[in-house]
């Protein structure tokens, strides 16, 4: 699966436990008729993907959805859900897609002034 959209926010790596456990949250907001902020985790050796991202960036990151079950205390079943993110990347703004051969400016037509108004025009409309 995956999320497009612009960054709104990249946090530091935190680290947990005795294992060094690394984390490190991305929120991502989508450009769609209602925008939604998507919080993105990113673990262990794939926090360092996010080094080379800013705020305000458009990207588009590859997810996993994980799910996982705990019982609290009180001997209550809880599940909670987080979207893990394996690969990001950046996505080209349209303004700068180079991948379009440039546009000839209007002047650079000739008019067509052979126009008979007589001849027949097959076009359905």
């Amino acid at each position: 699966m995956e999320v497009q959209g612009r960054i709104k926010m990249i946090g530091e790596t935190q680290t947990f436990g005795n294992n060094g456990f690394r984390k490190r949250e991305i929120v991502v907001t989508t450009e769609e008729q209602y925008p939604q902020h998507i919080m993105v985790e990113f673990v262990q050796d794939k926090t360092d993907l996010l080094n080379n991202y800013k705020e305000g960036q458009q990207v588009k990151i590859s997810i996993n959805l994980r799910g996982r079950e705990w019982v609290n205390p009180q001997g209550e079943t809880k599940y909670f859900n987080s979207i893990q993110g394996w690969r990001i990347e950046a996505l080209q703004t349209e303004a700068g897609d180079s991948s379009l051969p440039p546009v000839p400016p209007m002047d650079a037509f000739e008019p067509a002034g052979d126009l008979n108004e007589d001849d027949h025009d097959d076009l359905p409309f």
